[in-house]
This record gives C-alpha cells, structure tokens and sequence, in this order.
C-alpha cells in the first residue's frame, strides 16, 4: 500500500506579504496555513456543509509553527494540511509550506476543535460529528 499526499494548495508569495528585510512576514505563513485549512474543510464537506447547518463550525485553539527557510517575494509554495484525530474534543492539523523545488520553509502544528456557535462550547468526538454530516475523511486524514 502506498502512502496517500495530505492535501495541498499552491500559493504565490506577493509583495505586499513581505517584511522589511524582503522575506515573507511571519504572520503570513500563518495565513497560508488557514487558506489550506479552510480550503481543505470545505473540499471535505462537498456541496453542502452540513455542520453550518447544525450551527458547528471548526475553530482554532492554538498554532505553532517552525520557520525553516525564508520565502521571497514570486516563491511559489505548496501548502498541506493533514489531520489526526485523537479520543478528545481536539484534533490537529500538521502542516507544511514547500517551495516548489522542494524547500522545507515552515512546519505549522494547530490544534483544533468544532464549536457548538449557539452554546459556544466544544462538541464531543469531532471526527464521528464531522463523518456524521458527510465529510470525505479520507481526504480530511491521511490516517483514515
């Protein structure tokens, strides 16, 4: 069996996202971390998110990341997001940012949950809620 590639979004780095010296502003590879969550997420619910409909919806708890190498302005990087789902309210998203030749420039750890919006508290067992409402967890996990 081979080894399925979390899923990827391919970003641009423009100028308007660098920092004085010229690289890439740190706060932006967060950025480009949530565009791969997001887009991920919504790949995963298909046509219609059911989860909004529930009024749930994913938030983050917390987020690290390890800058490896700087990104520069016309890099072009590819963005994955995998998630691993434990036994808790919590679940992770591990990513990376790859220059396309293959440059590691940053590792992001999240730690995330789905919130109830009306109760404003975690619901259990996010990964049973999310295959509850249709998501493609095969695509959400490379693990599953």
């Amino acid at each position: 069996m081979t080894a399925r590639e979390p899923y990827g979004v391919q970003i641009k780095v423009r100028l308007y996202e660098l920092d004085p010296l010229g690289h890439l502003n740190h706060a932006v590879y967060h950025s480009y971390g949530e565009v791969a969550r997001i887009e991920l997420m919504e790949a995963a619910a298909g046509e219609h998110d059911r989860l909004r409909d529930e009024n749930v919806a994913p938030v983050l708890l917390a987020s690290q990341i390890s800058y490896r190498r700087e990104l520069r302005m016309g890099d072009v990087v590819d963005v994955t997001c995998d998630y691993k789902f434990g036994t808790g309210k919590s679940f992770e998203a591990v990513q990376t940012i790859t220059k396309v030749d293959g440059t590691l420039s940053a590792e992001i750890t999240c730690t995330l949950g789905l919130m109830d919006l009306g109760r404003r508290k975690l619901v259990e067992n996010p990964r049973g809620r999310l295959e509850q409402a249709g998501y493609d967890l095969t695509l959400l996990s490379t693990a599953e």
